[in-house]
């Protein structure tokens, strides 16, 4: 891929205006006759989310960056160090493949300590990014292809581990979310993908339906529900041809937003052992309550959870857990109960009429977290933490907490 020859004003302007307003350098471009200002203002503004994003590229000079839209869906740094950890050791003496490239965060991540590695992408601009950025990251030995990768997948000789992260945008630039409305169609080709290595590796969007994808998916290994600062981001397939999807582990993993020394504990289980796990249901509220971090959520280990950890499920659809004793390491929340009860004017009064502000929540419970602040008339904010739920009668409770 040639480079394209960036003028020596346009690199100085970009280094002299790296931390400015963009919209302001924008209105100025008449003042820098010599400045390919479109450019500049797009390597600054790509940089300046960098810094936080990918801040080991970010610390590189050179680094060139793509338009708004390759960096808003390009992985964290984060993700895509986590996703490196999903390859053993063992087929890293074989070669790599990730058949959509993209800007190559979780290509230039995932290929540290392969000695073949190839990067696949349709796009050109995205291939000519790639084949300046990759050796100044320490990968001079990457090939960068410019092809489609359905084609590209069936001309390919057998790898050890396939990456694909397919898009998730239809011909019109709208979200999309279900497998076979992504591009290229995993549904369609996992079979010859498997053919083609021993491991693969899907990235897929976080509000996938899980049980969906392992319907259409019959040979997932594992599924990795990856959250960063308990906010999910993606989900993870990773894809063998003697795994049975019906026995997919899942495993999820709340990251924090920079990479760490150690990875955090993931909590991991299987279909089966959910539907087969010991709950006890409360039969009243106990002193600690806790609300699971959203990966634990979005999994579905609303059982496993309360077995493992020694909480009881306030109700089998409230997905709040209850406690005497401080479970500390709970993936969640936790907080101390102050007080709880009903809804009727008299326990309202007597019991929340010198609560004016609070975090509310609703779990499991008919009225709007809105609809509920106007008739508390509490205002938003504070130490206080309240929830509104079901209980295991059908009763509905409030219960005032402090976070712990």
């Amino acid at each position: 891929m040639a480079r394209k020859e960036i003028s020596p004003e346009t690199i100085a302007f970009i280094e002299a205006h790296a931390e400015d307003n963009v919209q302001v350098l924008a209105l100025q471009a008449a003042r820098y006759p010599k400045v390919s200002m479109g450019f500049a203002i797009t390597q600054i503004a790509a940089r300046q989310t960098a810094r936080a994003k990918l801040p080991s590229w970010w610390k590189v000079d050179g680094i060139r960056y793509p338009h708004h839209l390759s960096m808003e869906q390009c992985s964290s740094e984060v993700t895509a160090r986590y996703k490196a950890t999903l390859i053993p050791e063992e087929l890293k003496k074989g070669a790599l493949t990730d058949l959509s490239g993209g800007f190559g965060v979780d290509f230039a991540c995932m290929a540290e300590g392969f000695s073949e590695a190839t990067y696949v992408e349709r796009q050109e601009e995205l291939c000519t990014l790639a084949s300046h950025n990759l050796p100044l990251l320490g990968l001079p030995h990457a090939q960068v292809v410019n092809a489609d990768s359905a084609k590209h997948l069936s001309n390919m000789p057998r790898q050890a581990v396939i990456f694909i992260d397919p898009a998730r945008r239809d011909l019109k630039g709208r979200k999309t979310v279900l497998i076979g409305d992504c591009e290229p169609n995993i549904t369609l080709l996992h079979e010859q993908l498997l053919q083609k290595a021993e491991r693969v590796i899907v990235k897929l969007s976080p509000m996938l339906d899980i049980s969906q994808a392992l319907e259409q998916l019959p040979h997932v290994r594992e599924v990795h529900v990856v959250s960063v600062g308990n906010e999910c981001k993606e989900l993870v397939l990773v894809m063998e041809a003697s795994a049975h999807s019906a026995n997919a582990r899942i495993v999820c993993i709340n990251l924090p937003a920079t990479v760490p020394e150690v990875w955090p504990s993931a909590f991991s289980f299987t279909r089966q052992e959910e539907e087969e796990a010991a709950c006890t249901i409360a039969s009243e509220i106990k002193g600690y309550l806790y609300e699971p971090n959203s990966v634990m959520l979005k999994a579905g280990a609303f059982r496993t959870i309360a077995m493992q950890y020694g909480v009881e499920k306030l109700h089998p659809n409230s997905h709040l857990y209850t406690s005497d004793l401080l479970v500390e390491d709970f993936p969640g929340r936790h907080f101390q109960v102050i007080t709880h009860g009903g809804f009727s004017k008299r326990e309202i009064k007597t019991f929340l009429s010198s609560v004016k502000k609070a975090n509310l929540t609703v779990r499991n419970f008919p009225n709007s977290v809105a609809d509920l602040r106007k008739r508390l008339k509490l205002a938003e904010g504070g130490d206080d933490y309240l929830f509104a739920t079901t209980l295991k009668d059908e009763e509905k409770q409030w219960i005032l907490c402090k976070k712990v």
